[in-house]
C-alpha cells in the first residue's frame, strides 16, 4: 500500500513540495497528509502543534502574506483539499541567498501536493477556483503579537499572481510594503 511522500526542493532553500502518493482502488483513495518520520526529510524536527482549516469562497481572492517573528517562527505544511490555489512562499530570512525571492506552486485536490514552508518565510495564496478548502499544519501556536505580514501587491517582491487580484481582507490590505532598509527575519 502506498501513502508515502516524495519531496522536491524548490528554488528557495528549505521550501519543499511534498507529493502525496495516494493508494487508489474502486472505492476511492487513501493518502497521508503528514508523517513525522517522512517530513524530517524536509527539515521539520518539531511536533505539529496546530492544524487549521480554511475555505475561500471566490476565485481570485488572495490571503497573505503572513509569518510569525521568532521565537514563534514556525514551519507550515499547506494542502488544498478542494479546488485549486496558487500557493506562495517568500524568503524573509536574513542572510539567505534567496532573500526576498518567492516561489509559487499550484496545489489542488487533484494533484495531491503539499507545500512545506520553513521558519522565516512568509506565506500567501490565491484561489484559482471558487470554494477552495485548505488544511495547514503548524509547528508553532499562533501568537497575535508576533504576527507579521507584507502586502501581496508589493512591487519589490513582484509576485506574479495568475489571476487579477480579487478579494483581500482589510487586515491583509493594511500590510506594509518592504522598504529599502528591511533586514529580514533573524532566526
Amino acid at each position: 500500500m502506498s501513502g508515502r511522500f516524495s519531496f522536491t526542493q524548490t528554488s528557495l532553500s528549505g521550501v519543499w513540495v511534498a507529493q502525496r502518493n495516494a493508494f487508489e482502488d474502486s472505492r476511492g483513495f487513501f493518502s497521508r497528509l503528514f508523517c513525522a518520520d517522512e517530513f524530517r526529510k524536509a527539515g521539520i524536527d518539531q511536533p505539529i502543534t496546530q492544524i487549521n482549516h480554511s475555505m475561500t469562497r471566490l476565485k481570485g481572492t488572495i490571503r497573505g502574506l503572513h509569518f510569525q517573528y521568532p521565537p514563534y517562527a514556525e514551519f507550515r505544511i499547506v494542502s488544498c483539499l478542494k479546488g485549486e490555489i496558487f500557493d506562495v512562499a517568500v524568503d524573509l530570512r536574513n542572510g539567505s541567498k534567496t532573500f526576498l525571492s518567492w516561489h509559487g506552486e499550484r496545489l489542488s485536490a487533484q494533484n495531491q501536493k503539499s507545500f512545506v514552508i520553513p521558519k522565516g518565510c512568509a506565506h500567501g495564496f490565491q484561489a484559482l477556483t471558487d470554494d477552495c478548502e485548505l488544511v495547514y499544519f503548524h509547528t508553532g501556536f499562533y501568537v497575535p503579537e508576533k504576527d507579521g505580514g507584507f502586502n501581496v501587491e508589493d512591487k519589490r517582491l513582484g509576485i506574479d499572481w495568475p489571476l487579477p487580484i480579487g478579494g483581500i481582507s482589510a487586515r491583509d490590505k493594511s500590510h506594509v510594503f518592504i522598504n529599502d532598509d528591511y533586514d529580514g527575519v533573524f532566526l
